[in-house]
């Protein structure tokens, strides 16, 4: 009976430490998914201060000369236009552009509009700036304290445009390799939740398991599935929630001498976690780093055709209007495997 009674106590205490262990396993794995679920924390540059700190870290001004008028387009060289042409295999062309928005929506503030002047001719007219057209931002279209990219001095005018660091700089075209960062496939998701900060360990992570590392006079394109989940749930106030980059990932950007940064969206995380300054990385990018930005880009079909080649990298061309004083240009960026 003792003997008996004492294999039923062991047993009892068997089942409850297995129990106790069933649980605490559950209990971990549920505390890391509201992790992952969590918002991430908050991190510098977090107010005016630091992103002040950051851009004298990070700043091109001088690098290049006073009068350099290209910025981080002086990192694609001939060597890298070389290396950049010998990526293509297939001979392969995906486009990177949003078709043309002519509608109102969430997110379409300005539509393309078309006007016909008779058969067979039109006149199109676009506000390509914000979140629906695929644009280039040239060096000119932001500034820091009434200062441009380099120290430009926003007193030369706005009259005719930009009086300097224009879209017309650009006119010989942007020819380079370009790096798919697909973020979405790194986290096991379709599309990254608008409000979603990107930081410079996920871009490390992607070069991970992509087997890829992004160098100097790169074009890093940031996959977020932002159209995909458009067509999914339709249109939302993008300037308001997006998932991006948090300014912090400058720091990694410059680090790497990448040339050019696109973005299914803005570029930038929104809200953009830093409290009293509005687009920061903007700041960071264009004006501290004179870096241009391609907005709006359509990757689905590129991020679709990496995937099935299991290959991130290729051969970026894009042409921007050669617009005089232009801000930036509307334009078609191509992808060639």
């Amino acid at each position: 009976m003792i003997k008996s009674r004492v294999v039923r106590i062991t047993t009892g205490v068997a089942r409850s430490i297995v129990a106790a262990v069933v649980f605490a396993v559950a209990a971990s794995t549920t505390a890391q998914a509201l992790r992952a679920q969590a918002p991430s924390p908050s991190r510098a540059p977090r107010n005016p201060a630091e992103v002040r700190r950051l851009f004298k870290e990070i700043s091109n001004w001088g690098r290049w000369g006073k009068d350099d008028q290209l910025g981080t387009l002086n990192l694609i060289t001939p060597a890298t236009r070389k290396r950049a042409a010998a990526l293509v295999q297939d001979g392969m062309s995906v486009s990177l552009a949003r078709d043309s928005e002519v509608e109102q929506a969430a997110d379409v503030s300005s539509p393309y509009e078309r006007k016909m002047l008779s058969a067979g001719m039109d006149a199109l007219s676009v506000a390509y700036h914000g979140y629906a057209h695929t644009h280039v931002d040239a060096l000119w279209h932001v500034a820091v304290d009434d200062t441009s990219y380099n120290g430009t001095p926003r007193s030369l005018g706005f009259a005719n445009g930009a009086p300097a660091l224009s879209v017309l700089n650009l006119k010989q075209g942007i020819f380079t390799r370009g790096v798919l960062m697909d973020l979405p496939r790194l986290k096991g998701l379709k599309y990254l939740e608008p409000g979603t900060p990107i930081y410079a360990e996920d871009l490390e992570a992607w070069e991970k398991l992509a087997g890829i590392r992004v160098g100097s006079g790169d074009a890093v394109f940031i996959y977020t599935g932002r159209w995909a989940r458009r067509s999914a749930l339709g249109p939302w106030n993008v300037g308001a929630r997006a998932a991006g980059l948090h300014a912090s990932a400058a720091r990694w950007l410059k680090a790497r001498d990448v040339a050019i940064v696109g973005h299914d969206g803005g570029n930038e995380v929104a809200p953009t976690l830093v409290e009293g300054v509005g687009f920061p990385l903007h700041q960071l990018l264009i004006v501290g780093l004179g870096m241009p930005l391609l907005d709006n880009c359509d990757l689905e079909a590129l991020a679709a055709a990496a995937a099935g080649r299991k290959r991130w990298e290729f051969l970026l061309t894009a042409s921007p209007l050669p617009i005089k004083g232009g801000t930036g240009s509307p334009l078609n960026p191509i992808a060639t495997f």
